[in-house]
């Protein structure tokens, strides 16, 4: 299992870091793709639970999320949040006011939110001024934030940490998080971005908050749904969205972090 993460890891790790380094159409079909595929893997699970959500609405939501953030000038996110909800709630009139409708249309819309808004943070953070930087402290902090967990947690854990939503969660493991994930960013912020100690540790809480609180609602998810796994796409790792749950928190505050509070005038 271990051998199997590393090797997927080991291949996806520098096509996401080439990605981000040259930014432009290859980054943006990056984005694009894992939108598309987690957001599949989501809509799949739903019917898992004998829900119905519009594949094809659901996946034009999340990639109108993602293209207005490349393309701002355009409108594209009020367009999509004024007639995307209309137009699903007209289908469910076509089709005939079947039992579970409402539900449908709501988690549709939902993971449209949850997924094609926090990616399309990916894309207004690589457009920053030092986009690349910030973009890259945010993927490896998460990234050795979940490591750091999950190997900690593998040697010494011994006390479960909300057992009842991810029962393989420990207390040391989340502790091993928090240090190496603080590191990591305070490190990366400095050398990268210049940001003071104090400014890297703020920040190296906040990744570790948004990765292991970006992990947790995935799996509130997979719960109440019943699945383990939101896929089987990554040998290892399970499927997209598990791949990128912590992220899908992580990135968002992070450009928030760097408009508020270091780059506001």
């Amino acid at each position: 299992m271990l051998r199997t993460r590393v090797i997927s890891a080991t291949i996806m790790v520098p096509v996401v870091l080439v990605a981000v380094y040259l930014g432009g159409f290859y980054f943006l079909s990056l984005v694009f793709l894992v939108a598309l595929l987690a957001g599949y893997e989501y809509l799949r699970m739903m019917r898992e639970k004998d829900f119905a959500p519009s594949y094809l609405f659901g996946l034009m939501l999340i990639s109108l999320f993602i293209a207005d953030a490349q393309w701002p000038q355009w409108g594209l996110l009020l367009w999509g949040m004024t007639l995307f909800p209309l137009a699903l709630l007209i289908l469910e009139v076509f089709r005939g006011n079947r039992p579970g409708a409402l539900v449908n249309w709501g988690l549709a819309v939902a993971g449209g939110a949850y997924i094609g808004l926090s990616l399309s943070h990916f894309v207004r953070l690589r457009a920053m001024d030092r986009g690349m930087y910030w973009l890259l402290l945010a993927l490896l902090g998460t990234w050795i934030c979940d490591t750091g967990a999950y190997f900690v947690g593998r040697g010494l854990g011994r006390h479960p940490f909300f057992p009842k939503i991810s029962p393989k969660k420990t207390l040391e493991g989340a502790i091993g998080g928090v240090i190496s994930g603080v590191v990591t960013v305070v490190l990366l912020g400095y050398y990268m971005l210049g940001l003071g100690i104090a400014w890297g540790i703020i920040l190296g809480l906040l990744v570790v908050f948004g990765a292991t609180f970006g992990d947790l609602a995935e799996s509130v998810i997979k719960r109440q749904v019943g699945v383990k796994d939101s896929g089987t796409l990554i040998p290892g790792h399970g499927g997209m969205l598990d791949r990128i749950d912590s992220l899908l928190l992580v990135v968002p505050l992070v450009y928030f972090f760097a408009n508020v509070i270091i780059l506001a005038p």
